[in-house]
């Protein structure tokens, strides 16, 4: 991935250094000093035109005056203490807002109203944050939403009306109840979309409705909750991680492809064809990724951790031919995956790494 490119560029060139494990993900950081320089010739080169807002760390207790940011495109007042966004701002050039790591409680529903252009967008670690604002639908250009650490319970389907999005982390949402069916299937641009909870079937009260995807009191809500085959209609997704889904017994269900297939009026498209990264953790009732054999012909990493039941991949001879594939795991699980043949057994046998 040219990501994965440009970050090992910049830390073999140290201007970022390796920050060790977050959620058992490899993390980088940027020295302060480093960081301040930046900063300083970017400020330096756009001075004349604002596009940046940066007061990252500085105690602010509130939103800062509209009128010292209404001309930026980048805007990151992250790691504050702010509680209440009240403004209706007008933004018309603002594409990346950072959001993360305040005390964030309310969000009024105009504030997202004007600002047309915005692709990026990052509320993570506001765990006071209970709602998204209904101005949230017309951030129609956002491309990346991170949600991640909130405490935000449920999805608005509003959200559908995002059909440009490509990103969406749902990590470490602990208080999500409510995600309405086939929202995130709506994405078909999804590329990247990472999924964790720390349970799965709720007594849930608040949101009876039977078109809640995590709803306990409705049998087919509960079988939606233990696969994920929506993701069908992401044909362009590159990074899939889920994790902690207790319940989960397969990504692609092949009863609900049939099903599927028969909504959409064609045959459903053959799965994960843009897939790189594949990471699941903590599935202990997982049993099946995907019924047959997959071509994933972008596939590069592979991590299972914690999926017990798991003893089969989708992989033939044919599968990620031509790529470095990697495939980690433990030693045990590693003994107990059952292959199609020993040709296909000898084909990825260099691929696995612990």
């Amino acid at each position: 991935m040219q990501g994965d490119y440009i970050i090992s560029s910049l830390l073999s060139a140290c201007l970022l250094e390796r920050g060790g494990e977050i959620g058992g993900e490899d993390c980088v950081k940027m020295h302060d000093v480093i960081r301040d320089m930046a900063l300083w010739i970017t400020c330096e080169l756009e001075a004349s035109e604002n596009n940046f807002f940066v007061k990252t760390g500085v105690q602010l207790l509130e939103e800062p005056d509209v009128k010292a940011w209404e001309d930026a495109k980048r805007m990151s007042v992250m790691k504050n203490k702010i509680e209440v966004l009240k403004e209706t701002p007008k933004l018309p050039n603002l594409r990346t807002l950072f959001l993360s790591n305040n005390n964030l409680k309310v969000i009024s529903d105009g504030f997202f109203q004007f600002i047309p252009h915005l692709t990026v967008l990052d509320l993570s670690e506001n765990c006071y944050l209970r709602a998204l604002p209904k101005g949230s639908s017309q951030l129609v250009s956002l491309e990346c939403i991170d949600l991640s650490w909130t405490g935000i319970s449920e999805l608005p389907m509003e959200l559908n009306s995002l059909t440009k999005l490509k990103m969406l982390d749902l990590s470490y949402m602990s208080d999500l109840e409510n995600i309405p069916q086939y929202l995130v299937s709506s994405f078909s641009k999804l590329q990247i979309f990472r999924l964790w909870f720390k349970r799965l079937l709720l007594q849930n009260k608040d949101y009876p409705n039977e078109d809640n995807v995590l709803n306990e009191g409705n049998e087919k809500l509960v079988e939606e909750l233990r696969d994920m085959t929506w993701l069908i209609l992401a044909p362009n997704l590159r990074n899939l991680d889920i994790k902690g889904c207790y319940e989960m017994e397969a990504i692609l269900s092949e009863e609900k492809l049939g099903e599927i297939a028969g909504v959409i009026g064609i045959s459903y498209p053959k799965p994960f064809l843009k897939l790189e990264t594949l990471d699941l953790r903590h599935l202990p009732k997982l049993k099946s990724i995907h019924r047959d054999a997959l071509p994933f012909p972008c596939l590069k990493h592979i991590l299972i951790k914690y999926c017990e039941e798991l003893k089969k991949l989708p992989l033939n001879s044919d599968s990620a031919k031509g790529n470095l594939l990697s495939i980690k795991g433990s030693k045990d699980w590693w003994a107990r995956v059952e292959w199609e043949n020993e040709v296909t057994r000898d084909a990825f046998l260099p691929s696995f790494k612990l």
